[in-house]
């Protein structure tokens, strides 16, 4: 594990939203912490200068869905390949929804993964705790121990809760306690055996199709009951048009509700599926352009609060089925941050926006002090170079998951230093 050092980052355009700073200056780090931004503290001892000019330097991000594979799937990847590949992509705290191998359902695998984390040092990584035992959807887990244990949120993950009784009376203990559900919004009875959105183009291809309705259905459910308990509630990976208009007119009733989309769904859409692209088939599926830029025009205004990777590194034999057979996902740990600026890059969002919508944004729906670089806040910073040109080369990934549709795109924006507690854990003259 890197050690903390004094370091005098330099030169840099320093962007932290939370602070409304936007500027040209000089950032100090001592004994794991922000000590000062401009001008350098009296008695400060140097131990590394990182040349910044040129560069962004902002807070660390904060992803709110990375699977690590493990535990219970390390022939995909390993939390060690998959922090490192966060680092790579200037990713400072990742929270690792309760899927694993075993489930996220007691306090010890909570614990496990949190050491596991700190013992690999490259990154924060924070548990989800399982809403129900097993996933099951039958019985709550016993959500106040797994807080205890250090689990900030709770979700089925993709396992759907079908009784709604089951989701009102999880409601309402999260809400005693105040905790946060993350809710994924998918009928699976609407979804049955579909692979791909419902449209024109799964009916060209003669696949199965999921049609909005399995999100929006689910979304006007749960926000029915949200409104009655009072539950602080996070809808994840939203889809659909219509999912945000229903979030939105929520929020201006006053529910405690927040929503985040990921960021392929921001640049794809079911049309490249193309001829079966299985490097395209995720769950929840890429929609209309419609839809995409419905997405983007809300993250524009704030209505959506956070970008994520939604990370799902696979390997390779598992995209090789056919489509409806082949497994959902994408390996997005070290595409977030360009993929993010390319939308910057198009206008479709301010750099601002974009920053806020990585790293304070997603730690304020978390609750969690993070995705600023308030003075005598830990140092968790991303520098990137946004001017930076390359073709996506997934060879050249950290993560063991080199499945991405995004091979070969032209990006911008290449992180050069990323900083986890103070320790440098990651640069460009390392790799």
């Amino acid at each position: 594990m890197a050690e903390t050092m004094n370091i005098h980052i330099r030169g840099g355009r320093v962007i932290d939203p939370q602070n409304h700073l936007d500027s040209i200056e000089d950032l100090f780090i001592s004994q794991g912490e922000i000590v000062a931004i401009g001008k350098m503290p009296e008695g400060f001892s140097v131990d590394k200068t990182i040349d910044a000019e040129n560069q962004v330097v902002c807070p660390g991000l904060v992803d709110l869905s990375v699977r690590m594979r493990e535990p219970g799937l390390e022939y995909k990847a390993t939390m060690k390949s998959e922090c490192a590949a966060a680092a790579a992509g200037g990713i400072t705290t990742c929270c690792c929804p309760p899927d694993t191998r075993p489930i996220i359902d007691n306090p010890a695998m909570a614990n496990m993964l949190t050491h596991r984390g700190e013992e690999i040092g490259l990154t924060r990584v924070i548990p989800i705790g399982a809403l129900t035992t097993e996933l099951g959807g039958e019985m709550l887990s016993d959500l106040h121990a797994l807080s205890q244990a250090g689990c900030i949120a709770f979700s089925n993950a993709d396992m759907p809760i079908t009784n709604t009784l089951v989701i009102r009376r999880a409601m309402e203990y999260a809400s005693s306690f105040d905790l946060l559900i993350i809710l994924h919004a998918n009928d699976p009875w609407l979804t049955d055996d579909g692979c791909m959105h419902e449209g024109e183009i799964s009916t060209r291809l003669g696949l199965a199709g999921v049609p909005e309705a399995a999100e929006t259905a689910i979304v006007a459910r749960d926000l029915a009951l949200i409104e009655q308990t009072g539950v602080r509630a996070h809808f994840a990976r939203i889809t659909c048009a219509r999912s945000v208009d229903l979030i939105v007119q929520a929020r201006e009733r006053g529910l405690k509700v927040t929503a985040d989309v990921a960021i392929h769904h921001l640049h794809l859409t079911d049309f490249d599926v193309g001829s079966f692209n299985t490097l395209c088939h995720v769950m929840p599926p890429l929609r209309s352009e419609r839809d995409k830029n419905h997405l983007r025009e809300a993250v524009a205004l704030g209505h959506i609060q956070a970008i994520c990777s939604d990370h799902q590194p696979h390997e390779k034999d598992a995209k090789l089925a056919a489509f409806s057979e082949s497994e959902p996902g994408i390996s997005g740990l070290e595409t977030l941050l360009p993929l993010g600026l390319k939308l910057v890059d198009e206008g479709i969002i301010d750099m601002n926006t974009l920053i806020s919508s990585v790293s304070s944004e997603p730690a304020a729906v978390l609750g969690i002090d993070a995705g600023s670089l308030s003075a005598s806040s830990q140092a968790d910073i991303c520098i990137f170079d946004p001017a930076a040109e390359y073709l996506l080369d997934e060879s050249t990934f950290l993560s063991k998951g080199r499945n991405t549709p995004f091979s070969n795109w032209p990006l911008k924006g290449r992180v050069s230093h990323t900083i986890h507690a103070g320790r440098l854990v990651y640069s460009v003259t390392q790799v």
